[in-house]
């Protein structure tokens, strides 16, 4: 399992609400069609945050990295579906940060640490 982690905040005009209902739209498209494992979408509380941190926080849970790569390559098609859901998220996005994580230590690293 990987989680894949982006640090969202929205432009200026755009609706918290708004950007949640796209989300849910764009996401629920990825998981129908098995190229996420599950999705969840976090808002900051109380704007209780170090400066470096962003309004919300999107986690995107892939078995794998083959998983997470048919997932981009959901983007590759030439579908106005996709185009549509897509662009209805980007478009409110005004800045972002990602990263992928993994469990730490994971089965295979624990496996060689048994071994020494």
């Amino acid at each position: 399992m990987n989680l894949y982690h982006c640090s969202i905040d929205l432009k200026d005009d755009a609706k918290a609400l708004a950007f949640a209902n796209a989300i849910d739209q764009w996401m629920g498209y990825l998981k129908d069609r098995g190229t996420i494992r599950s999705w969840r979408l976090l808002r900051r509380k109380l704007g209780l945050a170090a400066d470096s941190c962003r309004d919300f926080l999107l986690e995107l849970e892939v078995d794998d990295l083959a998983q997470l790569d048919q997932a981009f390559r959901a983007l590759e098609a030439k579908d106005e579906e996709v185009e549509r859901l897509y662009n209805s998220v980007t478009a409110l996005i005004a800045q972002s940060d990602i990263g992928l994580y993994r469990p730490f230590p994971d089965p295979e690293r624990a496996e060689r640490m048994a071994l020494i």
